[in-house]
């Protein structure tokens, strides 16, 4: 049961809880009705991404075995089968499916965009340099836009724009290490990573998390904003959103272990006492 978990990646469905962000920018997410609906399009996604997983390992078993750390994955290490998994791919994205029936048939639409992103992204479209950072950032944005179809809210540019820069960092984030890896042991662990070098991956982290902060600020002093909740006190959470990122340049470039921004998300203590403040900050600022 272990290897089945860890191959349907269950520590990295916290990913999906960007389902919730549109409810709560909108300051609309105390409702029973609606956390509900999240919750169980949360899963529906999840399986989606699980399913996802399975399958990207499917089709990297042979460079996964030449890999220090992907060499333990269930389908490398010959824990479970390719037929197994593929079975357990397909039944999680029956029920994924079945179950977002059941919610929004607009939410079904998207979460179907987002397998048939992915399927396409493991099959080819990862092998592309920036192409395949944009696949993902699209990915991060199809949850953006689940999250607003199960809730019916409105989704706004300033989200869209910064779920987008966001993923773009994280991913050239695990670039960079795969980069590293090349460079340290030598080994190939994507064939994109012909497309980038040390130098190309920390300006363009430079530049993503500049320009993410310059929206975030745009975004917390916009007329539209303040208007709408009621006051111009939101810019306060700019300084966690900055000790956050700041942390996490640190990790990646000073520490250099940038692999997994889930593993950073759910072990590393200054990371996780940041988004914590800013989530209490912007709750007490937009909720009060």
């Amino acid at each position: 049961m272990r290897s089945y978990l860890r191959l349907l990646r269950v520590s990295h469905w916290v990913k999906n809880l960007f389902l919730f962000l549109p409810v709560f920018f909108a300051g609309d997410l105390f409702h029973w009705e609606t956390v509900a609906r999240l919750i169980g399009g949360f899963f529906c996604f999840s399986l989606s991404s699980g399913a996802v997983y399975i399958f990207n390992d499917y089709m990297d078993i042979e460079s996964d075995k030449l890999h220090n750390q992907k060499r333990n994955r269930p389908l490398a290490a010959g824990e479970i089968t390719p037929i197994s998994a593929l079975s357990l791919a397909g039944f999680s994205v029956v029920v994924s499916l079945g179950g977002a029936f059941a919610f929004d048939n607009q939410f079904v639409i998207i979460l179907s965009i987002y397998l048939i992103n992915n399927i396409l992204y493991s099959s080819k479209l990862k092998h592309i340099p920036i192409l395949d950072l944009t696949i993902i950032a699209i990915g991060f944005i199809l949850r953006i836009f689940a999250g607003g179809a199960l809730t019916e809210t409105p989704i706004s540019n300033w989200l869209v724009l910064m779920t987008f820069l966001l993923a773009l960092f994280l991913g050239l984030s695990k670039r960079r290490d795969d980069v590293l890896i090349f460079r340290r042991d030598g080994d190939r662990v994507r064939r994109s990573i012909d497309g980038y070098n040390l130098d190309f991956i920390n300006a363009s982290m430079v530049m993503m998390s500049s320009v993410l902060i310059v929206s975030y600020i745009m975004y917390t002093v916009s007329e539209q904003v303040i208007s709408r909740i009621g006051h111009d006190d939101l810019y306060l959470t700019v300084f966690f959103v900055v000790l956050g990122l700041l942390r996490y340049l640190q990790i990646s470039l000073v520490h250099n272990d940038s692999g997994s921004p889930t593993k950073i998300l759910l072990k590393d203590r200054f990371i996780q006492i940041t988004i914590f403040g800013w989530i209490v900050a912007f709750y007490f600022l937009l909720y009060r």
